[in-house]
């Protein structure tokens, strides 16, 4: 799947999330930038891991994160997701997949014996220059902000 590696430069990327707003990388140098790929937008495994993330949100920020959650769900149900579970941190609807693409992290998975394209959850840690520090391909959803924050 993804090809990219610890000591890689992030790609740049530029998306809009939930209100419509652009992110790309450039606005986030001089800060370390999470940024979380999930499947889809309000189910169980992507509730627990944004849920995590949330829940931890202040030693993020103490910590000098941000954080971004990236799925290819259009901006009205990203926006339903952030409402519904209060996320403190923008969800980009990469519709278009450029995002995803970029990162590597769209390509075949496996459920219940079926073979289909998809979103595989990966997080990458962005240090300040826009190196990346970490790839977290074994995402434990329930525990995720322990991963990064160790």
């Amino acid at each position: 799947m993804t090809t990219l590696k610890k000591g890689d430069k992030a790609p740049d990327f530029s998306a809009l999330d939930q209100d419509g707003k652009s992110h790309q990388l450039a606005d986030y140098k001089g800060k370390k930038l999470v940024v979380f790929f999930y499947p889809k937008a309000n189910t169980p495994g992507c509730t627990a891991e944004a849920c995590d993330l949330r829940d931890n949100f202040e030693r993020f920020k103490a910590n000098n994160y941000e954080l971004l959650g990236v799925s290819a769900d259009p901006q009205k149900a990203q926006a339903k997701f952030k409402e519904k579970y209060d996320f403190p941190f923008p969800l980009l609807a990469d519709e278009n997949k450029s995002v995803i693409q970029a990162f590597g992290v769209w390509g075949p998975k496996k459920f219940m014996g079926k073979e289909y394209d998809g979103i595989h959850r990966t997080t990458f840690v962005i240090d300040e220059n826009g190196i990346i520090d970490e790839v977290i391909s074994d995402v434990k959803t329930k525990a995720h902000a322990a991963q990064i924050l160790k």
